[in-house]
């Protein structure tokens, strides 16, 4: 079940959203009053989705959207009764995934909410393939070096360079990357570019 971290100033309308919510399925695991509540309730119950009112006490929805993500990144929803162009641009760049202009029905929430939990999720995948394709260019750069290294002291053509490598990997159980690392760290290859 998707727990939901609801920060509202009205009454009413933080109840409205409760209502809505579990009506629709959602666990609502926290309600807050103020964006302060809401960066400490996000940070104590960890929810899976948090709408968020703009114009709260203490702390603005917009900044306490920007401070959890900063902490754990979640799809959040801006929920305000304020559609001007600057908050809406405010609120982009704080990296909210959704924004609805009160009043609004059932038929307009839960949708925003779908659709930020699927743009959260697509981004999370961007990030890891970007990730992993930063580690694997950061591994081929060091077994290149590594292999330069190995044909400038030891006269090794490339193939061999490898080679030793390879087999060194495979003896130590290590990965390709951490021998060749380890080999660049101790014959003082670090310092050098090839």
């Amino acid at each position: 079940m998707t727990r939901v971290l609801i920060a509202e100033d009205e009454t009413l309308i933080r109840l409205d959203l409760r209502g809505l919510l579990e009506g629709a399925g959602f666990e609502v695991c926290a309600e807050a009053r103020d964006g302060e509540e809401a960066v400490s309730l996000a940070r104590e119950t960890e929810p899976d989705v948090a709408l968020l009112d703009v114009k709260m006490p203490r702390l603005d929805g917009i900044e306490a959207a920007r401070r959890i993500l900063d902490e754990r990144p979640i799809p959040i929803v801006i929920v305000s009764a304020y559609g001007e162009r600057d908050i809406v641009a405010r609120a982009v760049e704080a990296g909210v995934f959704g924004y609805l202009v009160k009043p609004f029905r059932e038929n307009d929430l839960l949708p925003a909410i779908e659709t930020a939990r699927a743009r959260h999720d697509e981004l999370a995948a961007l990030r890891e393939e970007a990730e992993s394709l930063a580690d694997a260019l950061a591994a081929r750069k060091a077994i290149e070096r590594a292999k330069g290294l190995l044909m400038e002291r030891e006269g090794l053509s490339e193939q061999e360079a490898f080679a030793r490598l390879r087999k060194a990997s495979q003896i130590s159980g290590r990965p390709l990357k951490v021998v060749a690392e380890a080999l660049l760290a101790t014959l003082g290859g670090e310092e050098r570019r090839f």
